[in-house]
């Protein structure tokens, strides 16, 4: 007995001859046509003036998440003084440096749309979701393209007065 295949078998076991180009073209078509995923951000984030973060030189936008124009005014309590729009004062409380973010899109403006996390005080705790939790203290609301979770918590900050559902409480300073 030898120890090489029979012709037959051989012949069985590769692609007819027109397949393997067909086949790597059609493969070469699917890697192209597939978006790449998106790495991971995780670094240093500064809080900008529109609500968008600015993290490794990249802006970001949070991704389902809608901020509004609201009235202007300051938090003197703070040291540097906090001014500017309740969800943006309320994001440069919240992040106190490194933000993880998972992108989901690339906006027309070239800036990445985003969902982005920073740890909680605690250990125990799970990461807090930026988002969710603006639109839960209703001071943002759920974009067109926002997750079922950040359209409930829309609804439960609406039915319970919170932020932009409620009464203005912050000024208008000129």
């Amino acid at each position: 007995m030898s120890d090489q295949p029979s012709p037959e078998r051989t012949r069985r076991a590769r692609p007819a001859r027109g397949a393997a180009p067909l086949l790597g073209a059609l493969a070469a078509l699917l890697l192209l046509g597939a978006p790449a995923p998106a790495a991971e951000i995780h670094s240093y984030a500064i809080v900008q003036d529109d609500g968008s973060l600015r993290i490794q030189g990249k802006t970001i936008r949070l991704y389902g998440v809608y901020m509004p124009d609201t009235a202007y005014g300051c938090r003197s309590d703070f040291r540097p003084p906090l001014c500017g729009d309740r969800a943006v004062r309320a994001l440069k409380t919240i992040i106190r440096g490194f933000v993880r973010c998972l992108p989901q899109a690339r906006l027309a403006d070239r800036s990445i749309s985003a969902v982005c996390y920073v740890d909680a005080s605690s250990h125990t705790q799970p990461p807090i979701d930026l988002g969710a939790r603006l639109i839960a203290e209703g001071l943002a609301l759920a974009g067109p393209e926002a997750p079922f979770e950040y359209r409930a918590l829309e609804r439960l900050a609406e039915a319970n007065h919170r932020g932009l559902w409620g009464f203005q409480v912050d000024r208008v300073i000129r």
